[in-house]
Protein backbone atom coordinates (compact mmCIF):
# COMPACT_ATOMS: atom_id res chain seq x y z
CA UNK A 1 0.00 0.00 0.00
CA UNK A 2 1.11 2.96 -0.91
CA UNK A 3 1.91 5.84 1.83
CA UNK A 4 0.92 9.73 2.00
CA UNK A 5 3.16 12.78 0.23
CA UNK A 6 2.91 16.03 2.12
CA UNK A 7 4.22 19.29 0.82
CA UNK A 8 4.70 22.42 2.53
CA UNK A 9 4.71 24.95 -0.51
CA UNK A 10 5.23 29.09 -0.47
CA UNK A 11 7.12 31.86 -1.79
CA UNK A 12 10.74 32.68 -0.75
CA UNK A 13 11.01 33.18 2.76
CA UNK A 14 7.59 32.07 3.85
CA UNK A 15 8.62 29.46 6.55
CA UNK A 16 8.74 26.64 4.96
CA UNK A 17 11.81 24.98 5.86
CA UNK A 18 10.92 25.94 9.51
CA UNK A 19 7.11 24.68 9.65
CA UNK A 20 8.35 21.31 7.82
CA UNK A 21 10.80 20.70 10.08
CA UNK A 22 8.56 20.93 13.27
CA UNK A 23 6.08 19.44 11.79
CA UNK A 24 8.06 16.45 10.97
CA UNK A 25 9.64 16.29 14.51
CA UNK A 26 5.98 16.56 15.97
CA UNK A 27 4.83 13.77 13.76
CA UNK A 28 7.77 11.66 14.55
CA UNK A 29 7.76 11.80 18.11
CA UNK A 30 3.92 10.45 17.79
CA UNK A 31 6.02 7.66 15.83
CA UNK A 32 4.88 7.79 12.50
CA UNK A 33 6.82 6.42 10.14
CA UNK A 34 7.72 9.11 8.25
CA UNK A 35 10.46 11.07 6.02
CA UNK A 36 11.65 14.38 5.33
CA UNK A 37 12.91 15.26 1.94
CA UNK A 38 13.74 18.95 0.52
CA UNK A 39 13.65 20.13 -2.69
CA UNK A 40 15.69 21.35 -4.69
CA UNK A 41 18.06 18.57 -3.20
CA UNK A 42 21.53 20.55 -2.93
CA UNK A 43 23.63 17.76 -1.70
CA UNK A 44 22.92 15.34 -4.82
CA UNK A 45 24.67 15.83 -8.30
CA UNK A 46 20.81 15.95 -9.64
CA UNK A 47 20.53 19.62 -8.82
CA UNK A 48 23.43 20.53 -11.34
CA UNK A 49 21.55 22.43 -13.39
CA UNK A 50 19.16 24.03 -10.64
CA UNK A 51 22.33 25.55 -9.35
CA UNK A 52 23.55 26.90 -12.47
CA UNK A 53 20.14 28.56 -13.31
CA UNK A 54 19.96 30.62 -9.98
CA UNK A 55 23.21 31.51 -9.76
CA UNK A 56 22.42 33.22 -12.82
CA UNK A 57 24.77 30.88 -15.41
CA UNK A 58 22.35 31.30 -17.72
CA UNK A 59 20.78 34.81 -17.50
CA UNK A 60 20.75 36.99 -14.31
CA UNK A 61 17.19 37.40 -14.43
CA UNK A 62 14.58 34.59 -13.87
CA UNK A 63 12.92 35.34 -17.13
CA UNK A 64 16.19 34.65 -19.25
CA UNK A 65 15.20 30.83 -19.06
CA UNK A 66 11.83 29.69 -20.31
CA UNK A 67 9.81 28.10 -17.85
CA UNK A 68 9.46 24.50 -19.62
CA UNK A 69 13.47 24.51 -19.57
CA UNK A 70 14.00 26.04 -16.04
CA UNK A 71 11.11 23.40 -14.94
CA UNK A 72 13.14 20.41 -16.38
CA UNK A 73 15.53 20.95 -14.64
CA UNK A 74 13.97 20.63 -10.95
CA UNK A 75 11.75 17.88 -12.15
CA UNK A 76 14.71 15.87 -12.83
CA UNK A 77 15.97 16.48 -9.52
CA UNK A 78 13.03 15.20 -7.63
CA UNK A 79 12.85 12.32 -10.11
CA UNK A 80 16.41 11.35 -9.38
CA UNK A 81 15.49 11.55 -5.50
CA UNK A 82 12.45 10.11 -5.58
CA UNK A 83 14.07 7.14 -7.16
CA UNK A 84 17.45 6.65 -5.45
CA UNK A 85 16.22 8.02 -1.72
CA UNK A 86 12.51 7.35 -1.30
CA UNK A 87 10.72 5.76 -3.70
CA UNK A 88 10.47 2.26 -1.69
CA UNK A 89 9.62 3.83 1.70
CA UNK A 90 6.47 5.63 -0.06
CA UNK A 91 5.22 2.38 -2.08
CA UNK A 92 5.86 0.36 1.34
CA UNK A 93 3.49 2.74 3.10
CA UNK A 94 5.44 5.27 4.28
CA UNK A 95 4.70 9.37 5.25
CA UNK A 96 6.90 11.16 3.10
CA UNK A 97 6.67 15.09 4.06
CA UNK A 98 8.66 17.66 1.55
CA UNK A 99 9.99 21.05 1.74
CA UNK A 100 9.00 22.43 -1.86
CA UNK A 101 7.81 19.66 -4.58
CA UNK A 102 6.41 20.39 -8.35
CA UNK A 103 4.31 23.51 -6.34
CA UNK A 104 7.50 25.33 -6.91
CA UNK A 105 7.78 25.01 -10.45
CA UNK A 106 4.24 26.01 -10.39
CA UNK A 107 4.61 28.92 -8.22
CA UNK A 108 7.97 29.92 -9.80
CA UNK A 109 7.80 29.30 -13.43
CA UNK A 110 4.33 29.70 -14.23
CA UNK A 111 4.73 33.37 -13.37
CA UNK A 112 7.09 33.99 -16.47
CA UNK A 113 3.54 33.15 -18.67
CA UNK A 114 1.50 36.52 -18.32
CA UNK A 115 -1.24 34.77 -20.92
CA UNK A 116 -4.25 32.95 -18.81
CA UNK A 117 -4.66 30.49 -21.84
CA UNK A 118 -0.90 29.92 -22.12
CA UNK A 119 -0.73 29.76 -18.65
CA UNK A 120 -2.77 26.76 -18.00
CA UNK A 121 -1.49 25.08 -20.81
CA UNK A 122 2.47 25.46 -19.12
CA UNK A 123 0.29 23.88 -15.81
CA UNK A 124 -1.45 21.36 -17.85
CA UNK A 125 2.06 20.15 -19.74
CA UNK A 126 3.94 20.70 -15.88
CA UNK A 127 1.68 18.44 -14.51
CA UNK A 128 1.96 15.89 -17.40
CA UNK A 129 5.78 15.76 -17.50
CA UNK A 130 6.41 15.73 -13.58
CA UNK A 131 3.60 13.05 -12.61
CA UNK A 132 3.14 11.42 -15.93
CA UNK A 133 5.88 11.17 -17.71
CA UNK A 134 8.23 10.85 -15.12
CA UNK A 135 6.10 9.57 -12.86
CA UNK A 136 6.62 10.98 -9.15
CA UNK A 137 3.84 10.93 -6.90
CA UNK A 138 0.93 13.39 -6.89
CA UNK A 139 0.33 14.57 -3.88
CA UNK A 140 -1.85 13.90 -0.90
CA UNK A 141 -2.18 17.22 0.55
CA UNK A 142 -0.63 20.57 -0.10
CA UNK A 143 -0.16 23.73 2.84
CA UNK A 144 0.57 26.91 1.06
CA UNK A 145 1.73 29.49 3.09
CA UNK A 146 0.50 32.01 2.26
CA UNK A 147 3.05 34.90 3.00
CA UNK A 148 2.90 38.15 1.16
CA UNK A 149 6.56 39.36 -0.35
CA UNK A 150 6.17 42.52 1.69
CA UNK A 151 6.39 40.56 5.05
CA UNK A 152 8.69 37.71 3.45
CA UNK A 153 11.34 40.17 2.57
CA UNK A 154 12.07 41.38 5.62
CA UNK A 155 12.69 37.60 6.62
CA UNK A 156 15.08 37.02 3.98
CA UNK A 157 17.12 39.75 4.63
CA UNK A 158 19.86 37.94 7.25
CA UNK A 159 19.46 34.32 5.40
CA UNK A 160 22.21 33.20 3.77
CA UNK A 161 21.71 31.31 -0.15
CA UNK A 162 21.08 27.81 0.22
CA UNK A 163 23.74 27.13 -2.65
CA UNK A 164 26.78 28.80 -1.24
CA UNK A 165 25.99 29.83 2.06
CA UNK A 166 26.94 33.39 1.62
CA UNK A 167 24.75 36.80 1.70
CA UNK A 168 24.47 37.52 -2.10
CA UNK A 169 20.79 35.93 -3.02
CA UNK A 170 20.05 33.80 -5.63
CA UNK A 171 18.30 35.04 -8.75
CA UNK A 172 14.77 34.44 -7.80
CA UNK A 173 15.61 35.46 -4.31
CA UNK A 174 17.13 38.91 -5.60
CA UNK A 175 14.48 40.13 -7.81
CA UNK A 176 11.91 42.16 -6.52
CA UNK A 177 9.45 41.52 -9.66
CA UNK A 178 10.01 37.56 -9.36
CA UNK A 179 8.97 37.54 -5.65
CA UNK A 180 5.57 39.51 -6.54
CA UNK A 181 5.05 37.68 -9.30
CA UNK A 182 5.45 34.41 -7.99
CA UNK A 183 3.16 35.61 -5.28
CA UNK A 184 0.74 36.70 -7.01
CA UNK A 185 0.99 33.31 -9.35
CA UNK A 186 0.63 31.87 -6.32
CA UNK A 187 -2.48 32.65 -4.65
CA UNK A 188 -4.19 32.11 -7.94
CA UNK A 189 -3.17 28.14 -8.44
CA UNK A 190 -3.41 27.76 -4.92
CA UNK A 191 -7.39 28.02 -5.43
CA UNK A 192 -7.06 26.38 -8.83
CA UNK A 193 -5.76 23.57 -7.59
CA UNK A 194 -7.50 23.70 -4.09
CA UNK A 195 -4.28 23.63 -2.01
CA UNK A 196 -4.91 24.05 1.95
CA UNK A 197 -3.64 27.88 2.59
CA UNK A 198 -2.40 28.91 5.80
CA UNK A 199 -2.60 32.81 6.33
CA UNK A 200 0.96 33.46 7.70
CA UNK A 201 -0.20 37.42 8.59
CA UNK A 202 -3.07 38.43 11.00
CA UNK A 203 -3.72 42.23 11.78
CA UNK A 204 -0.93 43.15 10.09
CA UNK A 205 1.70 41.49 11.33
CA UNK A 206 3.65 38.25 11.22
CA UNK A 207 1.38 35.10 13.42
CA UNK A 208 3.72 33.25 15.78
CA UNK A 209 5.32 30.57 14.54
CA UNK A 210 4.14 28.22 17.23
CA UNK A 211 0.49 29.42 16.01
CA UNK A 212 1.05 28.90 12.11
CA UNK A 213 2.41 25.73 12.84
CA UNK A 214 -0.42 24.22 15.38
CA UNK A 215 -2.67 24.85 12.05
CA UNK A 216 -0.40 22.97 9.60
CA UNK A 217 -0.12 20.25 11.17
CA UNK A 218 -4.31 20.69 12.15
CA UNK A 219 -4.42 20.42 8.00
CA UNK A 220 -2.10 17.46 7.46
CA UNK A 221 -3.50 15.26 10.10
CA UNK A 222 -6.34 15.50 8.16
CA UNK A 223 -4.73 13.69 5.79
CA UNK A 224 -2.74 10.90 7.34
Amino acid sequence: MKGKLIVIEGVDSSGKETHTKMLFQRLLDQNHNIRKVEFPDYNSQSSALVKMYLNGDFGSNPEDVNPYAASTFFAIDRYASYKTSWQDFYNDGGIILADRYTMSNMIHQASKVKDTKKKLAFLDWLWDLEFVKLGIPVPDCVVFLDMPPEYGVKLMKDRKNKITGLSEKDIHEKSPEHLKESYENACEIADIYKWNRVCCIRDGAIRSIADINDEVYSIVMRTI
